[in-house]
């Protein structure tokens, strides 16, 4: 077993015996999709591209790709961001 692997089976381990949410040991995005028109992504690392028709965010271990068409970025902060148009396609990367 690689190193990253023990760590994080480790810390789900940890979680789940704290009870605490996976997404905050794990260091994991959380998604919140609203149909096909919003999308909330808390806990990103970043913005990498944007443009109207995709979005690539800096999460965790990799990027999360947003695909569809009249994107626009709504309430970004630190943390938290919000994209909303119409939404096609997630993917992480």
């Amino acid at each position: 077993m690689a190193w990253r692997d023990f760590k994080k089976k480790v810390k789900r381990q940890f979680s789940d015996f704290l009870e605490i949410p996976g997404d905050v040991v794990l260091d994991m995005p959380r998604i919140t999709l609203v149909g096909n028109i919003q999308l909330l992504v808390e806990n990103h690392r970043g913005i990498i591209e944007y443009t109207p028709e995709g979005v690539r965010i800096s999460v965790g271990e990799g990027e999360l790709a947003v695909t569809g068409e009249n994107l626009a970025l709504r309430n970004i902060i630190p943390d938290e961001l919000c994209i909303e148009g119409v939404i096609r396609t997630l993917s992480f990367i």
